[in-house]
């Protein structure tokens, strides 16, 4: 039997909202637009960046979101190359979490709306590119909450959908889980509130990594 634990990135492993926030104010200026509020912002994470621009603009036409998506990545890519970025801090416990799952012999792996670029980076930074046996991004999959990301993390893990859980922060994963027919646990600690996870399908919400691992080790 395999166990697969697939992790959301932003808002469930590392708390990345100031550098998000950053960049799609640059991007929105850059384009001669009012930046979005903070909160609207913290609402699309997970999304791919295109697929947030459409929500944060449902009106405007498809080249607008596509620039404002390619300028999002400029903006991120010139704060990392002039070391301006603010830390991604990981939530409190993950790193002992990541541990202890690898310990009881799951598998560990990411699905997040980054580029392979970026979440190379950011688990380089942290010394956790080892931790995961599958890393599925925006760069090969369509955005969250289409189950692609997921259904190859279980291909390439060599895992099942029953013997799969997702694990993140947004309904964006929770509803993803669903699609892909994977368990979906939700954590208490991101960018969406627990009432809305619960409300789209999530088995249970977590306000700590104890309390996580001792879910996935019982169930």
């Amino acid at each position: 039997m395999v166990k697969l634990a697939v992790f959301d990135c932003d808002g469930t492993l590392v708390d990345s909202q100031a550098n998000i926030v950053r960049c799609m104010a640059d991007s929105f200026v850059r384009n001669g637009l009012a930046p979005p509020d903070d909160h609207a912002t913290r609402r699309i994470v997970g999304l791919s960046l295109v697929e947030a621009m459409q929500v944060l603009l449902p009106d405007a036409e498809e080249a607008l979101h596509d620039a404002l998506a390619a300028d999002y990545k400029d903006a991120f890519y010139k704060l990392r190359a002039e070391g301006r970025l603010d830390p991604e801090p990981l939530y409190a416990g993950v790193r002992d979490g990541l541990d202890a799952l690898r310990a009881s012999g799951w598998l560990l792996g990411v699905a997040t709306g980054k580029s392979d670029r970026g979440l190379g980076f950011l688990l380089a930074h942290h010394g956790l590119a080892d931790h995961f046996v599958t890393l599925q991004t925006a760069d090969r999959h369509p955005s969250k909450p289409h189950p692609a990301m997921l259904l190859a993390a279980i291909t390439q893990a060599g895992s099942t959908p029953a013997e799969t859980v997702i694990i993140g922060d947004t309904t964006f994963d929770m509803i993803m889980g669903r699609r892909a027919g994977v368990r979906a646990i939700g954590v208490d600690w991101g960018y969406h509130e627990a009432h809305e996870l619960l409300a789209v399908g999530a088995e249970a919400v977590v306000e700590t990594m104890p309390e996580l691992i001792a879910r996935l080790e019982t169930a």
